[in-house]
């Protein structure tokens, strides 16, 4: 069995307090995820200090304040990253991070985090992307905005500095919050499979959790889904997040799918296989037949169990001579 790797996105919702990121933590253990991921910046180098928010920022966030200023308070510096790192080796789950600048990165990097995952607002972003794929670590790259070109410019980017394509999982995404359930766009994702030849996934924003299940069965390889620990808290992406009993169910429905995708090999499962005598049919006799008669549809029939001749073999027993005396309902 293929089993997906469910990233549990904590993002910012700890609101820049170190209890609050451990609690996720836990929430995202509890609900069964490979990993869980938090986001590493420092505002003086992502965003200018009159940079506006977005429209679903400001509906969650305080109100008159910059995006500089909201994001200022969000940030998690070194010793609090080490102290994060340190709780998740202890409680068994991988700490991935976004970076969102070089120096970021680098910091990352020191850590050994082994997988770095590229925002959708940076795959246009030509140095940040040189300096991801010189690590020649494994990279997930997400395309919320993108058009197939801008995906493929990034592509082209990472493997130039090293990386190598079976080591790229591109997600399909839409950056919005919460994305409306008429722009997902599912397909996208497996159209990006079929140009690019990589492994793929999906980086969800709607509301709920039947989209990131549907993408599993559709082939994604990666799930990655925003949570919190309550959607009323104040902050940019709560809103927009699954709260610790709905990624719970999310990841216990994914767990399920990763079992039902199978093989591919159409055959009869274990535990099929006792019924097919039990309902399927063979050839009976339909009334008594004497040794010496000929079998023909007037005295044969079909119905089950299917111990006996397969039905498929019809024609060529009609006009075969009876060896026995057959009663009706008996087997041939």
């Amino acid at each position: 069995m293929i089993k997906t790797f469910v990233i549990a996105e904590a993002g910012v919702n700890h609101n820049g307090s170190l209890d609050l990121a451990k609690r996720l933590v836990d929430v995202a253990v509890e609900a069964g995820a490979d990993a869980v991921k938090f986001q590493t910046f420092k505002a003086d180098k992502l965003v200018s200090k009159t940079a506006q928010k977005a429209d679903y920022q400001k509906q969650t966030t305080s109100a008159g304040e910059s995006q500089y200023e909201m994001i200022k308070k969000l940030e998690l510096d070194e010793d609090a990253h080490r102290t994060l790192i340190s709780y998740c080796n202890e409680k068994r789950i991988m700490f991935l991070s976004t970076p969102f600048d070089h120096d970021s990165i680098e910091l990352l990097n020191d850590f050994g985090m082994p997988i770095f995952k590229i925002p959708s607002g940076e795959i246009t972003n030509l140095p940040y992307l040189r300096h991801i794929g010189r690590l020649g670590k494994e990279v997930i790259l997400s395309t919320g905005m993108a058009d197939l070109g801008e995906v493929e410019d990034a592509l082209d980017v990472l493997v130039d500095q090293g990386v190598p394509k079976e080591k790229i999982t591109v997600l399909h995404a839409t950056t919005e919050y919460p994305c409306p359930i008429d722009e997902v766009n599912l397909r996208a994702m497996q159209t990006m499979r079929d140009a690019f030849g990589v492994k793929v996934g999906y980086s969800d924003h709607t509301q709920g959790i039947e989209v990131p299940i549907a993408a599993v069965a559709m082939g994604a390889s990666v799930i990655e889904k925003h949570f919190t620990l309550d959607r009323t808290m104040e902050g940019p992406d709560h809103k927009a997040s699954l709260e610790p009993n709905e990624l719970k169910s999310m990841v216990r429905a994914i767990r399920n799918i990763d079992q039902a995708i199978g093989d591919g090999i159409k055959k009869a499962s274990k535990s099929e296989a006792k019924n097919i005598p039990i309902s399927r049919k063979s050839i009976v006799a339909a009334r008594p037949i004497k040794a010496g008669e000929a079998f023909s549809s007037d005295n044969l029939a079909v119905k089950r169990p299917g111990a006996g001749i397969n039905p498929m073999r019809w024609d060529e027993i009609i006009g075969q001579v009876a060896q026995r005396d057959y009663l009706p309902d008996e087997v041939l």
